[in-house]
C-alpha cells in the first residue's frame, strides 16, 4: 500500500516537473531576444523612409522641378495610388498561397523584390531629358515601384504573426518596430529635405525678366541632381535594412491542421469583409488616415506658399518626425496602461486644436514650429496604433474560425489596400484643386485662392475626416477584456496541439 501511494506521489511529482518543463520551454521557444525584435524592426524602414520622402516631396517635387501641369501631376499621384491599392490584396493572395521554403514564405518575397524597387524609385526622381511623354514616364516608374514595394511590405507586415506566437511579444515587436519606422520617416525625411534644401528650388518672380533664365536653369539642374543624389542615398538604406532583417530574423513555420480550409481569393475577400471588428477598425482608421495624410501631401506647398516659409519647410517637416520618433516609447507606454481604444481617442485627437490653430493665427515661425510638435505627437500615435491593433482582429478571427489558416496576409493587405486608395483619391482631388484655383508652376508666390485651398486642405478637412474615424471608432468591439481573453483561448489551442505533437513523437519513439 505504502509502496503503491510512493509510486502514485512519484508519478504526480513527474507529472508536475514534466508541465513545468514544457511551459518553460514553450516560453523560451515563444520569447524573442531584443537583437530580433531590433532586425525585425530595421526591416519596416524602408517602408517608411521611401514613403515619407515621397508623401512630404513627390507632389512639389512634380510641379516645381519636373514642371509638369498640376492636371498631370494630379493624375500621377491618384493612378500610383490607385495602382499600389489594387496589388495589396493580389499580392497579400499570392503571398498567402505562397508554399514554404527554406527561408519561409514572406522572406522570399522580399529578397526578391527589393532590387528591382531600388532601381525604380531612384528613376522616379529622374528628370528624363525629354518633354513630351514625361507624364508617361512618372507613371510607369511610380507604379512599378508601388508595385514593388508591395510585394516587400504586405510580406513584412504579415511577417508579425510569425515571428512569436506569444502576443505580448508580438505587441513589443510592433512597438519596436513603430519606433523604427518613424525613425525611418525622420531619416526620410532629413536625407530628401537636407539634400534637396541645399540646392533651393528655383522660383520665377512674378517682375523677373529675361536676365535671370540663365541662372534659373542652372539652379533647376543643381536642384534636379540634388533630388537623384537624396534617392540614391535612400535607395542603398533601403537594401542595407532588407539585408538586416532578412538576416536577423527567423520566420516560424505555422502549424496547421489537417483539417485546415486553404482560401480562394475569393473567399478571403468574404472572409475579410464579413469579419465585423475587422471592418469597423479599418473603416475608422480609414477616415483617421486619410487625414493625416492630407496634412502629409500638403504640408510642404501649405508651408512654402500659405505661410511663407519657403526655405524652412524641410526643418519644419523633420521637427515633426523628431517629435512622432521621441513619443512613440510613451504611447506604447500609454496603451499598455490605459488600452488601446483610451490610446486611440487621445492620440489622434491631440492634433486637432493644432491643426485648428495654424490656419488662425496670422504666420509665425515660431509658432510653425510649436505645431509642428505638436503635430508629431498625433502622427506617431496614427501609426502605431493600427499596427498594433491588426493582430488582436487577426486573433479573434481565428477564435471564431479555428479552421481557417493562411489568411494572416490578407487581413494585412486589403487594411493597407482601403487606406492607399483612399489616399490615391485625396491626393489626386487635393491636388487637381490646385489647379483650379489657379496655381503657378514655378512660381515664387501663388495667387490667394491657392492660399485658401491649402488652409482648407490641411485642416477643415482633416479636422472632419479625424472625428468621423473615431465616432465609427466607438463602434470597435474587441476591448482589452475581449483581447485577452482571445489570446488565452488561442494560448490554450496551442498548448494542446504542442501536448499532441509531443505525445505523437513519444509514441513513435516507444515503438
Amino acid at each position: 500500500m505504502a509502496r503503491g501511494e510512493g509510486a502514485e506521489q512519484y508519478t504526480a511529482v513527474k507529472v508536475i516537473n514534466t508541465d513545468n518543463k514544457s511551459t518553460k520551454q514553450r516560453d523560451q521557444r515563444n520569447h524573442l531576444p531584443i537583437c530580433n525584435k531590433l532586425c525585425y524592426a530595421i526591416g519596416g524602414a524602408p517602408y517608411q523612409i521611401t514613403g515619407t520622402a515621397l508623401g512630404f516631396f513627390l507632389q512639389i517635387y512634380l510641379l516645381d522641378v519636373a514642371q509638369l501641369d498640376p492636371f498631370y501631376a494630379s493624375i500621377i499621384l491618384f493612378v500610383g495610388r490607385a495602382w499600389d491599392a489594387i496589388t495589396d490584396p493580389t499580392v497579400g493572395f499570392l503571398v498567402s498561397r505562397t508554399k514554404w521554403t527554406h527561408f519561409g514564405h514572406m522572406m522570399p518575397w522580399i529578397l526578391l523584390s527589393t532590387p528591382f524597387a531600388v532601381v525604380s524609385y531612384c528613376l522616379i526622381w529622374y528628370v528624363p531629358p525629354f518633354q513630351q511623354g514625361k507624364i508617361f514616364w512618372y507613371l510607369i516608374f511610380y507604379c512599378l515601384f508601388q508595385s514593388l514595394q508591395t510585394c516587400f511590405h504586405v510580406p513584412y507586415s504579415a511577417l508579425t504573426m510569425f515571428i512569436s506566437t506569444e502576443q505580448k511579444e508580438r505587441d513589443s515587436a510592433t512597438a519596436y518596430r513603430m519606433t523604427v519606422e518613424v525613425l525611418g520617416m525622420v531619416l526620410g525625411t532629413a536625407i530628401q529635405g537636407q539634400i534637396v534644401g541645399g540646392a533651393a528650388t528655383p522660383c520665377v518672380p512674378t517682375d523677373s525678366g529675361n536676365a535671370s533664365v540663365n541662372t534659373l536653369h542652372a539652379s533647376l539642374d543643381e536642384t534636379k541632381q540634388a533630388y537623384v543624389t537624396a534617392s540614391v542615398v535612400i535607395g542603398a538604406i533601403y537594401v542595407l535594412c532588407a539585408i538586416i532583417l532578412f538576416i536577423g530574423v527567423k520566420e516560424q513555420r505555422e502549424s496547421r491542421r489537417d483539417d485546415s480550409q486553404p482560401l480562394t481569393f475569393r473567399q478571403g475577400l468574404c472572409v475579410v469583409i464579413r469579419h465585423g471588428p475587422y471592418v469597423k477598425l479599418v473603416l475608422s482608421f480609414l477616415f483617421t488616415s486619410l487625414a493625416f495624410m492630407l496634412l502629409e501631401g500638403n504640408f510642404a506647398l501649405f508651408i512654402s506658399y500659405a505661410l511663407g516659409h519657403r526655405e524652412d519647410f524641410q526643418n519644419i517637416l523633420l521637427v515633426i518626425m523628431l517629435s512622432g520618433t521621441l513619443t512613440i516609447p510613451w504611447w506604447q507606454w500609454f496603451l499598455t496602461r490605459f488600452g488601446k481604444k483610451t490610446a486611440v481617442y487621445f492620440g489622434v485627437s491631440w492634433a486637432v486644436p493644432f491643426m485648428i490653430l495654424i490656419v488662425l493665427i496670422k504666420s509665425n515661425l515660431i509658432i510653425s514650429y510649436v505645431v509642428a510638435v505638436a503635430a508629431g505627437v498625433s502622427v506617431a500615435a496614427a501609426f502605431l496604433m493600427p499596427w498594433s491593433m491588426l493582430p488582436d482582429v487577426v486573433d479573434d478571427f481565428k477564435v471564431k474560425n479555428p479552421n481557417i489558416h493562411g489568411h494572416e496576409a490578407l487581413f494585412y493587405s486589403f487594411y493597407v489596400f482601403f487606406i492607399k486608395f483612399a489616399s490615391g483619391v485625396s491626393l489626386g482631388i487635393s491636388t487637381l484643386s490646385l489647379r483650379f484655383a489657379g496655381y503657378v508652376t514655378g512660381s515664387c508666390s501663388q495667387p490667394e485662392a491657392v492660399s485658401l485651398t491649402l488652409k482648407v486642405l490641411v485642416s477643415p478637412v482633416p479636422v472632419v475626416l479625424i472625428a468621423v474615424g473615431l465616432l465609427i471608432f466607438t463602434t470597435y468591439p474587441i476591448d482589452e477584456e475581449r483581447r485577452q481573453g482571445n489570446h488565452k483561448l488561442l494560448q490554450e489551442r496551442m498548448d494542446a496541439e504542442a501536448d499532441s505533437d509531443s505525445d505523437s513523437a513519444e509514441l513513435g519513439n516507444d515503438l
